[in-house]
């Protein structure tokens, strides 16, 4: 049987997390008795003295606001980590070399071809600018599907307030990457309108809690086929756990 290992999660704030009861089942289904817990880290600095001694953590996954302030506290980075610039999973090596992985690549990858199948002759429109997006974007280019980002922040292509109806109509795939209408929070709105979104719009909403958020049920009602982020979560999950369990750094 394998040695025990600690493994966790940090990120700020973490109440929606399901990764503590998802990794601890995964530990106990291979007779393992690794554990995993969370580590709500509340600023930069309590990322940085977590990130000095991480615990004696064997690994730890990364979720915002950390994905992409993470990255100059690694000593390196998978290749797709590299790429989208941002990560989500890190390896601690037996030396305490921090390795950083992104799981969201392989997680959105999947779970977006099975949702569009083979409908991928259409232009995307990405909601947001955050680490999750970059790995969207990154999966994109992979596909060859053409996208431009929109963001509230002035970072992206466009601002959210410059959507209109002629802009949505031209891009048949949305991707809503922001934590606009997350749980405790499912009352907050995208500031614009979906005018312009029909039957032969995909909408993808990476939030997970709640099920469907104010943006899904409003694509959806005017005839969008819509999916949240639950099977991109489980098949991301998968991905870094598969990558601790075959780590022999």
């Amino acid at each position: 049987m394998d040695l025990k290992k600690k493994y966790g999660l940090i990120g700020f704030p973490l109440h929606n997390s399901f990764s503590v009861n998802f990794f601890t089942q995964k530990f106990s289904q291979a007779g393992a008795a690794h554990t995993y817990q969370n580590y709500p880290l509340a600023n930069l600095d309590q990322l940085t003295s977590f990130l000095k001694n991480p615990e004696n953590l064997s690994g730890f996954n990364v979720t915002k606001p950390y994905k992409e302030k993470v990255i100059p506290y690694l000593q390196s980075l998978s290749t797709e980590a590299q790429a989208c610039g941002a990560v989500n999973c890190v390896v601690v090596s037996k030396n305490g070399d921090l390795i950083g992985h992104n799981t969201d690549i392989f997680g959105f990858k999947s779970s977006l071809l099975a949702f569009i199948g083979s409908n991928q002759n259409m232009r995307a429109l990405v909601i947001g600018n955050g680490g999750a997006s970059k790995a969207v974007c990154y999966v994109l280019q992979q596909l060859h599907i053409p996208f431009i980002v929109a963001a509230r922040n002035g970072k992206g292509d466009y601002l959210l307030t410059e959507i209109d109806r002629e802009m949505l109509q031209a891009h048949k795939l949305i991707i809503q990457t922001t934590p606009v209408g997350m749980f405790p929070n499912q009352l907050e709105e995208l500031p614009f309108s979906l005018e312009g979104i029909g039957k032969e719009h995909f909408c993808y909403d990476l939030i997970y809690l709640p099920e469907e958020t104010s943006f899904l049920k409003k694509a959806k009602q005017k005839g969008s086929k819509t999916i949240n982020g639950l099977k991109m979560l489980h098949a991301q999950a998968e991905e870094a756990y598969n990558i601790w369990m075959k780590s022999k750094t």
